[in-house]
């Protein structure tokens, strides 16, 4: 008995195509409609497009900067400027926002009563709280408040806080520490070697504790050439008090101390719940095996428990450093010259508003996708190989 063949407009594989393809057709026809209407919009109103005003001169001071600038410079070296300090704010509060949120997520399934209900009650408050609130009331409630430069706080180890920011030891080069230097290059070889080889062995990998033993030499090592090089490779400078103002030492405005601060206690109460998730998810029977083979509670936390966490907490933390790094676009609501900010007065004065801020969106997506690609490889590290 033979088939009669299905006819084309009800084969699936065509019907298929033939839907994809409209699609396609009916958003390049939307993105053409968009376009257009977007550019009649700006030849109405006078508004030039493209990026010739980033060789302009600015004209506008910038209140940080990691780079040298003066008004004098172009829009472009301004823009440069913004990024830089977006960049520097969320690479400090990634860090700084994983170490508290891990803190707080063990403490949140620790059996003691005190740390456990300190983090949850933590956790709750912050996490229902909106954060531009939450910035707003740590810089006008917490750092604008600190005493002025005569009454300053200070703090151990040469640390100062006043109205005017925290001044911080600054450390200078001496003639020493280019020897010194070569050290700390053989140590972070090493502590790779290390890592590398014990956590490819499985012998050697319970035999020495992979993360304490990169750690040891990234410690032992720096530590020997500095006794080695006979004078100390690094001097600090102090910063002194003066009637007005500090000098010398590192300086941190209070816009960016209320801003990494904001970012990282907002940023930890959500990791703490990654972490607390990923640990649950892992067996039990996975950390009564370890504690039967007689490792400590440190060792089934750093040999058991957390590498198979990782591969539940990699995903969501992904999102959360995401967060963190659009998220510190709030730092124009306490003046921080961020790249949102110095791009809005770069908008605001040359009147081309609509390349400004897809400049701006564009560089923002290119960090997030950055940012991405690294943890997607990390992910891919740590995730179970199967076949």
């Amino acid at each position: 008995m033979q088939h009669a063949a299905v006819p084309f407009w009800r084969d699936v594989r065509v019907i298929a195509i033939i839907s994809q393809i409209l699609f396609i057709l009916i958003l390049i026809l939307a993105a053409a409609f968009f376009y257009n209407n977007l550019t009649s919009a700006m030849r109405q109103r006078g508004l030039a497009a493209g990026y010739d005003y980033l060789e302009r001169e600015a004209a506008f001071e910038i209140g940080e900067s990691l780079i040298e600038y003066k008004p004098t410079d172009t829009y472009g070296r301004a823009f440069a400027v913004g990024l830089l300090n977006t960049l520097l704010v969320s690479v400090v509060g990634i860090v700084l926002s994983t170490i508290l949120g891990v803190i707080t997520g063990v403490a949140r399934l620790s059996s003691n009563w005190l740390a456990n209900n300190l983090a949850a009650w933590y956790i709750e408050v912050i996490r229902n709280t909106p954060l531009l609130v939450q910035l707003i009331f740590i810089y006008f409630g917490v750092f604008v408040k600190f005493p002025p430069v005569r009454e300053s706080i200070e703090l151990p180890g040469s640390i100062y806080a006043s109205q005017r920011g925290i001044y911080l030891p600054k450390p200078l080069p001496t003639d020493t520490f280019q020897f010194w230097l070569a050290f700390i290059a053989a140590a972070v070889v090493i502590a790779i070697i290390a890592w590398v080889m014990l956590t490819r062995h499985p012998r050697m990998r319970y035999s020495f504790t992979p993360h304490l033993s990169v750690l040891a030499a990234l410690i032992i090592f720096p530590l020997i050439g500095w006794f080695a090089a006979g004078a100390s490779p690094l001097n600090l400078e102090l910063p002194e008090r003066g009637r007005f103002n500090f000098s010398g030492g590192i300086a941190l405005s209070p816009e960016f101390g209320a801003l990494v601060f904001g970012l990282v206690i907002y940023t930890a109460a959500f990791i703490a719940e990654v972490v607390r998730g990923g640990i649950q998810a892992v067996s039990k029977g996975q950390i009564e095996a370890a504690r039967a083979v007689g490792l400590g509670e440190g060792q089934t936390l750093s040999l058991v428990v957390f590498p198979q966490a990782m591969r539940v907490i990699i995903p969501p933390l992904t999102s959360q450093y995401l967060n963190l790094a659009k998220n510190s676009s709030l730092a124009v609501a306490i003046g921080y010259p961020d790249l949102f900010s110095v791009n809005q007065t770069i908008a605001n004065q040359t009147g081309q508003p609509v390349p400004a801020i897809l400049l701006v969106m564009g560089t923002y997506l290119a960090m997030s996708l950055f940012t991405s690609l690294l943890m997607n490889l990390y992910n891919r590290r740590v995730q179970i190989l199967e076949r």
